[in-house]
């Protein structure tokens, strides 16, 4: 845009010198032609020769001409370009003089151009014997000329702002290469493929890649000191409720049992608080990233020997898919799945991955009778039990459906189509997404 405002100004100031010298060189040769001619017996006499070849050459655009007012005056003279022919002058009504007694119009000329013509009238003796003198010269000439220098102005200014913008645009792209190497290291962290951003950078990006280095490393104290208090938190827990346990097998009977079966359970929603808590701080890390595919294949081969009479299958559609978050809790949430499917399987459990448009899908199926669409939300709600003959707290799923949700995730159970039974099917968010 600059480019194009500087040689508008450079063409307009050009177009101006250069119409302003043509009128300037027209008057010159007015008064060379005036200062050529006398009256000799009455007559026009004299030999114009205003110095310039174009007068000379038959219809150049380029003419003189000297004609009698005065009545008391006769014969004429005329260019040799302009011969017998006549250029067309208008009233001084329309055209008046001015206080030089000069004017200057434009008339068409012989051959289809444009003409500048300057025009002034002159007493030439004592006897007041008056002759009109014009000079005319071809302004189609100087206009294309103009025109000319425009257009080879525009051309080369434009390849200098094509060159510029592209020395520019390499500028820019070499100076952001350091931003890029930023760009792919934190897309490599994401990724779970380094720890820590490369700081061999220049002196104006290192500090930035040691800051976020630095923040990285906080954000991993910060989990490590939550996983410890996590842990002392659980062991602080562990001897008052096992002693609890040892009390009611002492007691025995139906109180007893219920002291044993509600220090289980207080065991499970500890255990589940601790998770969820620990999920929560780490659920937006940069730095905890996992392979779905191995640990869906080691899990189907425990559930295999767990379960010898049942035919487990591993469906794999999508080798590559990464967990945005610590391989422990995808472990936990499939391995409560695969284990109520080997509750209530009776000869068939199968395992699909699978890509979907916000992450992948893990699908856990069975042979088993399956939950009425009542039963679905009983199956989701904390402590609940819908079979009391099958051993358990009721929690497993509940803590499935809540550390799923704390990864942006989704749990939804419906009937297989081909097996019969439950089919379990979990989203979560893929890695870079």
């Amino acid at each position: 845009m600059s480019f194009f405002a500087i040689a508008t100004i450079i063409s307009a100031l050009y177009g101006d010198a250069r119409l302003q010298s043509f009128r300037q060189l027209l008057s010159a040769h007015l008064f060379s032609v005036i200062a050529s001619v006398s009256v000799n017996d009455g007559t026009l006499a004299g030999r114009p020769d205003p110095g310039e070849v174009r007068y000379s050459s038959p219809v150049s655009g380029w003419y003189w001409s000297v004609e009698p007012v005065a009545d008391n005056l006769k014969g004429s003279l005329r260019s040799a370009s302009l011969g017998d022919k006549t250029i067309d002058s208008p009233s001084t009504l329309n055209v008046p003089f001015d206080t030089s007694f000069q004017r200057t119009y434009t008339e068409p000329g012989l051959n289809g151009e444009q003409l500048t013509v300057v025009e002034t009238e002159v007493v030439l003796d004592a006897e007041n014997r008056v002759a009109r003198f014009r000079v005319m010269g071809n302004l189609s000439e100087v206009e294309r000329e103009i025109a000319g220098f425009r257009n080879t102005l525009y051309f080369y200014l434009g390849i200098f702002a094509l060159g510029g913008t592209l020395i520019n645009a390499a500028v820019i792209l070499f100076g952001l290469r350091p931003l890029d190497r930023v760009r792919r290291s934190l897309a490599e962290i994401r990724e779970g493929k380094v720890s820590r951003l490369n700081e061999n950078l220049p002196d104006e990006i290192a500090p930035l890649a040691r800051e976020m280095n630095a923040l990285i490393e906080n954000n991993r104290r910060i989990m490590e000191r939550s996983r410890t208090q996590v842990g002392n938190l659980a062991h602080s827990l562990k001897t008052p409720l096992s002693v609890l346990v040892n009390e009611s097998r002492t007691i025995g009977g139906t109180e007893g049992r219920i002291i044993a079966e509600q220090s289980a359970a207080m065991q499970v929603q500890v255990q589940h608080y601790l998770q969820r808590a620990r999920v929560a701080a780490q659920r937006d890390s940069v730095v905890f990233r996992a392979p779905v595919t191995p640990i869906l294949a080691r899990l189907v081969r425990v559930t295999a020997k767990l379960n010898p009479d049942v035919d487990v299958q591993f469906l794999n559609h999508m080798d590559d898919a990464i967990f945005a978050g610590e391989q422990e809790d995808l472990e936990e949430v499939v391995g409560n799945l695969l284990e109520n499917a080997g509750k209530w399987g009776r000869s068939a459990i199968r395992l699909t991955l699978a890509r979907v448009d916000s992450g992948f899908e893990i699908s856990v199926e069975d042979d088993g009778p399956g939950l009425a669409p009542d039963q679905i939300k009983d199956a989701l709600t904390r402590g609940t039990r819908l079979d009391e003959s099958k051993p358990g707290t009721g929690l497993g799923l509940s803590i499935v459906h809540d550390t799923v949700r704390e990864y942006g995730g989704t749990l939804r159970l419906e009937r297989s189509a081909d097996l019969g039974g439950l089919n379990a099917r979990l989203t979560l968010p893929i890695a870079g997404n």
